[in-house]
């Protein structure tokens, strides 16, 4: 038989907490109860770590009497525990009572990325100016996307655009949508063509709050006799004044591209009421919106067109710098990070 003072203490435990039990109210509580008593620094656990200093004539005894405590706290814990459940499932039923005729709640909408609807807006806009979309693909060859427009193997204008390269010689993720161009031209040489192209580019580039590794990209071309510089410019300020505003100033630059020439680059006035005015356009009044110019020969012939024949321009833009122009957002980095209380905006 167990140390009579060692079978004391162990009875003493038990009261002690099946009296203490009889308090607890709730189911917090009788978690609280539980830990104080089975927990890793439990009155239960303490008990039985008492075993290495009993005698080793009374370990025995004192082992059995100690699980005979620790069987009879637990069962007293599980039994008040479901009464707990079971009277606060009760109390909720009362309280807070289910209605089950009630319409169940309606799932929100979802809505388009605000890179989705700046790439639909512009695409109206063109839609109105007669201009059909074509699609092409991702994945590029170096020739395609380099050599036919005009930029042959070590071209000091390669370094403009920082590629990736795939496991296949010879094939890259389009670093520009301007490949699209020599497709439709040799799907629709020699008819006229007036179209748009947008898609998703990839450049191996810092990301940064103005740069992307992957961006999308609108490219546009018009190919037909007689076709001018006038009429790239009466495009381009069409569409400046449905995207930005009718009051909206056009300025042209030059500039170069290597698949036209001449090439411009095209800037819009800002609103002087705008207080982001002096910070979007670093104090000059004006914003670049966009890349264009004339087809260069070269690329004309390239595409199957004869450029002694037909003239044509070409022109291309980021819809989310657009949308960054609208909004006065400042980091483009927004647009991929899925952070709702920025998409919530649009």
């Amino acid at each position: 038989m167990a140390d009579s003072n060692a079978t004391d203490e162990l009875n003493a435990l038990a009261s002690q907490g099946l009296a203490k039990l009889q308090t607890c109210i709730d189911e917090p509580s009788l978690r609280l109860w539980n830990t104080e008593y089975f927990g890793d620094t439990g009155s239960m656990k303490a008990a039985l770590g008492k075993i290495g200093k009993i005698p080793p004539a009374e370990r025995k005894a004192y082992g059995q009497d100690a699980n005979r405590v620790k069987t009879a706290l637990e069962t007293a814990y599980t039994a008040a525990l479901e009464i707990a459940k079971e009277a606060s499932l009760q109390l909720s039923l009362t309280t807070d009572p289910l209605d089950v005729t009630l319409p169940g709640r309606p799932i929100a909408p979802g809505r388009l990325h605000p890179a989705t609807q700046i790439l639909r807006d512009i695409q109206a806009i063109f839609a109105d100016l007669g201009f059909q979309v074509y699609r092409s693909r991702e994945v590029e060859t170096d020739e395609m996307n380099f050599e036919l427009l005009n930029m042959p193997p070590h071209h000091p204008a390669r370094d403009m655009w920082d590629t990736f390269f795939t496991t296949v010689p010879g094939q890259i993720l389009r670093t520009h949508t301007s490949p699209g161009q020599i497709h439709l031209m040799r799907e629709m040489a020699p008819n006229p063509i007036r179209a748009i192209l947008p898609g998703m580019c990839y450049r191996n580039e810092a990301i940064s709050t103005r740069s992307e590794i992957q961006f999308s990209q609108v490219e546009g071309i018009v190919i037909g006799e007689g076709v001018t510089m006038a009429d790239l410019k009466g495009t381009l300020t069409a569409f400046a004044r449905r995207m930005f505003g009718p009051d909206r100033q056009v300025r042209i630059r030059s500039s170069y591209f290597p698949f036209t020439e001449p090439s411009i680059e095209v800037d819009i006035d800002w609103p002087k009421e705008d207080p982001n005015r002096d910070r979007l356009t670093k104090g000059t009044g004006w914003l670049e919106i966009l890349g264009a110019g004339m087809v260069h020969p070269t690329v004309m012939r390239n595409g199957g067109y004869d450029p002694d024949k037909v003239t044509g321009f070409a022109f291309g833009m980021g819809p989310q710098r657009m949308l960054m122009l609208k909004h006065a957002i400042d980091d483009i980095r927004l647009f991929w990070q899925n952070d709702l209380r920025f998409l919530r905006q649009f």
